[in-house]
């Protein structure tokens, strides 16, 4: 099958606008005849779910959580973005597609990230309609701070709850839906399968996770909104529930799954602590804004740090090394994740990790304290040479900028982080491949729509910071709702989809059959046994740095410990009842079959790319020594995954990639 991206013609900025005033639509009467189901109720899903809702359909809505305010968006901590130029420091739509662009190491659409931009700043008006408490600055105008990989301000945000802010206008728009009928929501229910019928999507398979009775759902289209497939990884900043299995599941229907070795590791997570540990715990992006990253200069230092008689507020400035501004003047703490993660690894593997493990650095914000207690001390008339004032206004103002996250490090580490370096570490975070989809959104299934962090389309080889709420509610409110008109034009005389045919009865028998497998599977291990095993070959040999040996390593492994798992996992209780690790076995089940295709992903692509670094594409000499190297030249494609049964027989098709607007180059931030 050959891949149809349905790129509108014409120049980029008229794409999308040509498109809406040619699409075919449904009219509203028409609309009340045609069902969507919508799973997940995170940012993508939930403002899909209400805005369809909210034009007619009738929207079925699921979620694992006990509620939609429980998805996993609500972790979203430093913002969102938007070129709305608030700050008049050069931003506009095209430098907004400009920086996701080569901030995704030019591996991702030009027609889909334009129109992401193009769309970004009616997301602010409709969240600002909504409620949601963006901060102010002091003439009531929207507050914007910037982020990583780009040279202006243009991420709005509330305190460093932003995500949870944006999920609560979501939810209340569904919530309006809810009340007046247009969505049925179906809390704690898990999608186990896609039901197919004459080649479209028509429906799901789903586990009621309270009584574990199977289900059958029927619609015109499927949305898949389930996030990313990060705890592949075992620890990451994802929540303990995210999971793949969705998109895995509609991957094995027949939807191509697209680069999944494009995986995020973000530079700013509290450090493990120990094996005990199930997931980590992020410290937002925005942190960079005002705190500058180091180690010591010097091994003697580094030791006396980590063995407690040296504090590090007691290094001088000139044993710092603060190797981010070092290697990077133009960008310093600000450049992109990929860029600050290898940075903090290459530091750390040369022996100036600051804690026990040695890995970790410093976050500091002394010089913003300082700086700003200057400020208010000038603005308020007061002494600006009393050192004890100055720290004390300057706190104040860091507490009104960051204050949940200062609490939250100090919770988990307690380290006073007003008074003391904060420690950070790299960790898995968010996860730009997924399931591979067209302009429409729609995959390669028809009827099959996914939008999202669940899909692969905007952010290439690496997001930047603040771009994931950016995509969700774009999708969600402003792409999805033309596009899928566009398709169920084509649904206005077919009537309800009956759940009472041989496709459904076929997906749930397979569903059943699984569970019954997996419950009477008299084994003697936990699933988290396997899933931290799965986790320790992913990080240790398809994490940070990869390279062919490593990877080929890897993917023996899995498929090694995929049999184990089936033969040795052990499932307390039944399936008819609320069965937490009966759940989660279905998951690992998935991750220990995604995780081989991933490391095959990462081995067919010899090239270092953002998230994707190949330590044998490293440059070689120049001012970028050191850095990743891409091959445009073998590797200017999305890579889009046909299931074909194993993982080690999956297809691989290409959608070559046209640069028209945006000259590709090696990324710089020096």
């Amino acid at each position: 099958m050959a891949l149809n991206s349905k790129i509108p013609s014409g120049p980029i900025e008229d794409k999308w606008t040509n498109y809406k005033n040619k699409i075919d639509l449904v009219n509203p009467a028409n609309k009340r005849n045609i069902d969507v189901i919508v799973v997940g109720t995170g940012l993508a899903g939930g403002s899909a779910a209400a805005t369809l809702a909210e034009l007619g359909y009738n929207v079925k809505a699921f979620c694992f959580q006990d509620s939609p305010r429980r998805a996993h968006s609500i972790a979203a901590q430093g913002g969102i973005n938007a070129a709305k130029n608030y700050q008049g420091d050069g931003d506009s739509v095209y430098r907004l597609f400009y920086d996701t662009v080569k901030g995704g190491d030019y591996r991702s659409r030009e027609a889909n990230v334009y129109r992401l931009a193009e769309v970004s700043s009616n997301i602010i008006d409709q969240c600002v309609a909504q409620g949601v408490p963006f901060a102010r600055d002091y003439g009531g105008l929207l507050d914007n701070r910037s982020f990583g990989g780009v040279l202006v301000s243009r991420t709005f945000y509330a305190k460093g709850q932003t995500g949870q802010q944006l999920l609560l206008g979501a939810y209340s728009a569904m919530n309006r839906q809810i009340g007046r009928g247009k969505i049925k929501m179906y809390n704690r229910h898990e999608m186990l399968d896609v039901v197919i019928v004459d080649g479209k999507a028509r429906g799901i398979i789903t586990r009621n996770l309270v009584n574990g009775k199977i289900e059958r759902h029927s619609a015109h289209a499927v949305v898949l909104g389930t996030g990313g497939y990060g705890n592949v990884f075992f620890l990451s900043t994802n929540a303990m529930g995210s999971n793949v299995t969705a998109a895995w599941k509609a991957h094995k229907r027949g939807a191509y799954f697209a680069n999944p070795c494009y995986t995020q590791i973000h530079p700013t997570c509290i450090p493990v602590s120990g094996e005990h540990q199930s997931k980590l715990t992020l410290m937002s992006e925005s942190l960079r804004n005002d705190g500058r990253i180091w180690v010591p200069k010097k091994k003697e230092d580094v030791e006396a740090i980590r063995n407690g008689s040296l504090k590090p507020t007691d290094l001088a400035e000139d044993d710092r090394d603060y190797y981010l501004e070092r290697r990077y003047p133009a960008f310093g703490n600000l450049v992109p994740r990929d860029v600050a993660s290898r940075a903090a690894k290459e530091r750390c593997d040369a022996g100036f990790g600051v804690n026990a493990t040695g890995e970790a650095v410093y976050l500091d914000f002394a010089d913003a304290i300082i700086r700003y207690g200057k400020e208010q001390a000038h603005v308020k008339g007061l002494d600006e040479d009393n050192p004890t004032l100055i720290k004390k206004l300057g706190k104040e103002v860091v507490k009104a900028k960051y204050g949940n996250l200062f609490q939250m490090y100090e919770k988990i580490v307690d380290q006073n982080p007003y008074e003391t370096p904060m420690m950070i570490y790299p960790a898995v975070h968010y996860t730009m491949g997924g399931v591979w989809v067209d302009y429409d959104l729609m995959t390669t299934v028809p009827g099959l729509y996914c939008i999202g962090e669940a899909n692969f389309s905007d952010h290439g080889a690496n997001r930047l910071g603040a771009s994931a709420l950016m995509q969700g509610l774009a999708d969600g409110y402003f792409v999805l709702p033309y596009t899928i008109g566009n398709y169920l034009s084509n649904d206005i005389r077919t009537g309800p989809i009956s759940t009472d045919t041989p496709e459904f009865e076929a997906a749930e028998k397979g569903v059943r059959e699984t569970i019954d497998k997996l419950i009477n599977n008299k084994g003697t291990h936990s699933v988290d046994y396997y899933h931290k095993k799965l986790g320790k070959i992913m990080w240790n040999k398809v994490g940070m740095s990869r390279n062919a040996k490593g990877l080929k390593e890897a993917i023996s492994e899995i498929k090694a410990l995929r049999v184990e798992f089936w033969e040795g996992v052990k499932i307390p209780g039944t399936a008819n009842e609320y069965n937490e690790e009966l759940a989660k076995a279905g998951r690992v089940a998935d991750f220990l079959e995604l995780g081989e295709l991933f490391a095959k992903d990462a081995l067919d692509r010899n090239e270092s790319c953002g998230g994707h670094y190949r330590e044998e594409s490293v440059e070689e000499s120049g001012d970028q020594k050191g850095e990743a190297k891409r091959d445009d030249e073998n590797f200017k494609f999305v890579s889009a995954w046909e299931y074909k049964g194993e993982p080690s027989d999956a297809v691989l098709h290409k959608e070559h990639l046209i640069f028209e607007n945006i000259e590709l180059k090696q990324r710089s931030y020096k």
